[in-house]
């Protein structure tokens, strides 16, 4: 919210299980306003060194060695290395080493990481050029505006906390622009065997789309400015680790870049990342306790999907450090929960990205309940002040209040013209019925409702009107969503032992042994989910663990 310049909610014409806000933020103002939050949190100590070496005793992390040689003994660490594992820079054929363009790479640490037993493969990710803004005819681009009212990303922020708003501009390329890539494949690192990482398939780089798509003539290019204070912008779509002089000549090729000038060259990165499913949901890994991963060490892209593995895996490191229990979402109680569970069960074989339709439960799990379903636990595991639960205990109970006058308060027909029921229902309304009933309607909308006298007095705040329209619109679905969590809970929160022997089980096939043995899934649920364990599997391990259990 204190750097996002520029804020629009995706799929807002679709229903709000798959609405999302995103947020354009001005790099700087990101920067500082992090910076700011660690150097004012109170207990917190900061020491910018790059790490070369970890410090094991047994199969205990106890801590690291900087490239100084300075020791810092912890009783847990937390590696959120993003690409600097072995990072290696392409453009063109030519390559170097890097973390990322301008940083060196963390080699030493790759070679500490791969002489312990952890799998490890390399993946790779690019970024696009960026251009001057002052070289871009904007005239001939399209502006894409943020939207108004200005969303917001915090429960408890306003828009008064977003610096000033600015657009962002859609440009596309054309059949010079193929014809030029094209041409400048046989100098592409990836279509010359040069890079071995397998890259995002849902943000392919622009070589990738020309050769996969080759029957598309144009590709849409998002324009977005880097910061409030910068001339430089990143052209999203175009992702690239071409050549510099097949960079730029295409670059001008695209509308309203004819004059466009490059102040830095895309490029592609190979980096080290290690399989997920040597982890535990905690993100602490299984090998060696006290050591956790997070972000794209852990083969994810390094956008939100690395942020939200931060949260989970310092909350359970925290809780390591002082002898508590660890914790993680399940799938039907957070986005954080699905992806944490694919990860550490599927593994991944690219950079892994967050969907919508990765949720089974996904009518749960809306961007406008997030609060009313983990600010809770969010209170019980500390990580919530007085003042975020006091306001939430508010709006908590304002929901529910509405939602039982609502289910208490009945509209009769007698009370109404048939100007407001056509106004309000689009139809007449047939018998007296209660206003839950009424707002449950497709066509009906609480503001409509409570324009309505014999309806009101509806409430004041926006967010507690909304999210009474939500529940109301979807309860039966989401009733019948919890009945089916509440029923799969019961069998796939059922523990496997972490010594259990697989090979004891009557009817398991030593192939499905094999796979269960080398995964080690803590549950039920997380064996069920393995590529290749089918139901029939599932049910002999529930007989075999009810015996057990007498």
């Amino acid at each position: 919210d204190q750097a996002g310049i520029q804020f629009r909610i995706l799929n807002a014409s679709k229903g709000p299980a798959v609405r999302a806000t995103r947020a354009q933020a001005d790099r700087l103002l990101y920067k500082q306003a992090v910076r700011s939050k660690l150097e004012n949190t109170p207990n917190l100590a900061l020491f910018q060194q790059a790490v070369d070496d970890l410090i094991v005793e047994q199969d205990q992390v106890v801590g690291v060695i900087t490239q100084m040689g300075l020791r810092f003994h912890a009783r847990s660490v937390v590696l959120t290395v993003g690409t600097f594992l072995g990072g290696r820079i392409h453009i063109g054929l030519s390559n170097f080493e890097g973390g990322r363009a301008g940083d060196p790479p963390a080699n030493a640490l790759s070679r500490r990481l791969r002489e312990l037993p952890f799998r490890v493969e390399r993946l790779k990710t690019g970024t696009p050029p960026r251009i001057d803004a002052r070289t871009i005819d904007y005239s001939q681009l399209e502006a894409q505006p943020g939207d108004d009212p200005l969303p917001v990303f915090s429960f408890i922020g306003s828009v008064a906390d977003h610096p000033r708003q600015v657009s962002c501009h859609i440009s596309a390329t054309c059949e010079q622009t193929h014809d030029i890539i094209r041409q400048g494949l046989d100098r592409s690192p990836m279509y010359s065997g040069v890079i071995e990482g397998v890259g995002p398939r849902y943000c392919p780089s622009i070589e990738d789309k020309v050769v996969r798509f080759a029957e598309r003539d144009s590709h849409q290019i998002f324009v977005e400015p880097e910061g409030l204070d910068s001339n430089e912008v990143y052209p999203n779509g175009i992702s690239t680790s071409l050549p510099f002089d097949v960079q730029l000549a295409f670059v001008q090729t695209l509308k309203g870049f004819g004059q466009a000038q490059i102040t830095r060259p895309g490029y592609a990165i190979e980096y080290d990342f290690f399989d997920p499913r040597d982890l535990k949901p905690s993100l602490e890994t299984r090998h060696l306790h006290g050591l956790f991963f997070a972000g794209q060490i852990n083969g994810t892209t390094g956008y939100e999907e690395a942020a939200a593995q931060g949260l989970l895996a310092g909350l359970n490191a925290a809780r390591q450090a002082r002898g508590q229990a660890s914790w993680c979402p399940g799938r039907d109680e957070a986005y954080l929960g699905v992806m944490v569970d694919d990860l550490i069960t599927l593994g991944t074989r690219e950079p892994y990205r967050m969907f919508t339709s990765r949720a089974e439960y996904r009518l749960l799990l809306r961007e406008d309940n997030a609060d009313l379903r983990l600010t809770e636990k969010g209170r019980e595991l500390g990580l919530v002040d007085d003042q975020r639960w006091r306001l939430f205990s508010d709006k908590r109970e304002a929901i529910e209040t509405e939602r039982a006058r609502l289910q208490a308060t009945w509209l009769r027909p007698a009370d109404l013209s048939q100007t407001e029921m056509q106004r309000v229902f689009a139809q007449p309304l047939g018998r007296e019925a209660k206003l839950w009933d009424l707002l449950r309607r497709p066509r009906v909308s609480y503001a409509g409702l409570m324009s309505l006298a014999q309806a009101g007095p509806s409430v004041d705040a926006i967010c507690v009107a909304e999210q009474v329209e939500v529940q109301a619109k979807y309860a039966g679905y989401i009733d019948r969503q919890q009945e089916e969590i509440a029923r799969n809970r019961r069998q796939q929160a059922r523990a496997l032992p972490e010594d259990f022997d697989y090979g004891s089980v009557n009817g398991l096939s030593t192939e499905v042994c094999d796979k269960l043995q080398r995964s080690q899934p803590a549950t039920l649920g997380q064996a069920a989910r393995i590529p290749g364990i089918t139901p029939a599997a599932i049910s002999l391990l529930l007989v075999y663990l009810k015996k057990r259990a007498g």
